[in-house]
């Protein structure tokens, strides 16, 4: 246990880890098994003992996420493009790429910023913005808010569990670890609440003579 401490403080106080976790949070962008989150929230914990710095595991995490965050929309824009241009008009998978068409046109900037928050729910978020050519300068816009809050919060959770256990970091971890699951169940559940509401409303239509029929 003190080997793996020692090897941790070692890392967490070299001048390499910065550049560490702004390559993790880059390549969780557009492949999603890389542990960016786990990885920020580690550094906050270290960082309530002086080593990393703060402030710099901030704003590296939240840069490698944008740059990330653009790789997928870029591989989305030229890829996926090609593939909806194939999808059957009429075919199912079709009608559900505009329905995320039309969302992401009315409330892009909402989704993008929520999915940053869901592991794996970003990349995909990110390409299918890129497929279906959401406007590029919102989507710097937008998604410059969602990498800076997410890597704000992701380290300053671990930076509460590091202070909370100054003494066992590893503790700190797992707490911080703790936090951040938390807010990710959060999140989903009110998502799929959110989703079950839409769906369980009637939908009126009209009928040619003139009345109404809910479905």
């Amino acid at each position: 246990m003190m080997d793996l401490l020692d090897l941790l403080h070692d890392t967490m106080s070299s001048p390499w880890v910065y550049l560490a976790i702004f390559a993790i949070a880059v390549l969780d962008g557009f492949f999603p098994v890389v542990p960016s989150e786990t990885a920020v929230i580690t550094a906050g914990v270290f960082a309530a003992s002086g080593a990393p710095y703060l402030p710099a595991v901030i704003l590296v995490a939240a840069a490698g996420a944008l740059v990330g965050d653009h790789i997928s929309y870029a591989i989305g824009r030229g890829g996926g493009t090609r593939l909806l241009d194939r999808l059957p008009p009429d075919g199912r998978r079709r009608a559900a790429i505009d329905r995320a068409r039309r969302g992401i046109a009315t409330r892009g900037g909402l989704i993008l910023t929520v999915a940053r928050y869901v592991p794996g729910g970003r990349t995909a978020v990110t390409l299918t913005m890129g497929a279906v050519r959401y406007p590029r300068r919102r989507f710097l816009a937008f998604d410059a808010l969602a990498a800076s809050s997410w890597g704000l919060y992701s380290a300053l959770v671990g930076y509460v569990g590091g202070l909370a256990f100054e003494q066992d970091p590893l503790r700190g971890l797992l707490l911080g670890l703790g936090l951040a699951l938390t807010v990710t169940v959060v999140v989903e559940v009110v998502r799929w609440l959110r989703n079950r509401g839409r769906s369980a409303q009637p939908t009126v239509t009209a009928e040619p003579v003139g009345r109404t029929s809910v479905r």
